[in-house]
């Protein structure tokens, strides 16, 4: 199993869009991807303009497909103008899910 978390920065009065845009990719992975095994968003209580991805893909090419979808793109497209800082990725290998 792949993994990826991000963790997600906007600016001050972005946390809207990005909720919403993190949520339009959300309701994409689980109507058209079934090999992402799970796709999980999460808002920080003590920061809202901070977000977290946990997504979980059955193999690379399931990542492949999903990083690389008309979707993810779009995303992109709307997230990039309202970053506050870099975004952290980090892609590992699954040891242990419950």
């Amino acid at each position: 199993m792949l993994t990826i978390t991000a963790v997600i920065r906007v600016k001050q009065g972005q946390e809207r869009v990005m909720r919403e845009a993190l949520l339009e990719v959300a309701e994409n992975v689980r109507a058209n991807e079934p090999e992402t095994v799970g796709f999980f968003v999460s808002q920080n209580l003590d920061d809202p303009c901070v977000f977290t991805t946990y997504e979980r893909f059955a193999d690379q090419a399931a990542m492949d497909r999903h990083n690389n979808s008309k979707v993810v793109a779009r995303f992109f497209g709307i997230a990039k103008p309202i970053l506050d800082g870099e975004v952290t990725l980090v892609t590992s290998s699954e040891l242990f899910g419950k």
